[in-house]
């Protein structure tokens, strides 16, 4: 296992402890990263979808309407 060592300010440090105070530190900083890397991936997904979404072809409401009515009269 590896180690990492980073500073903070006393304050923040003391926050971290009593916020966290019984659980498992290491854990609590692997979640954390697990919890941004998991925002970017949702975020990339959004970006994905919108720009799928930008370059579909626009339709008149009044064409969706004619079709949706074609297909309710379908047996």
């Amino acid at each position: 296992m590896s180690k990492v060592n980073f500073s903070i300010p006393d304050e923040l440090k003391r926050c971290f402890n009593e916020t966290f105070a019984h659980r498992n530190k290491s854990e609590v900083i692997a979640e954390l990263m697990e919890q941004e890397q998991r925002k970017g991936r949702r975020s990339r997904a959004v970006d994905n979808l919108l720009a799928r979404r930008a370059r579909r072809p626009v339709v008149a409401e009044e064409e969706v309407r004619r079709v949706r009515e074609e297909l309710r009269e379908c047996p």
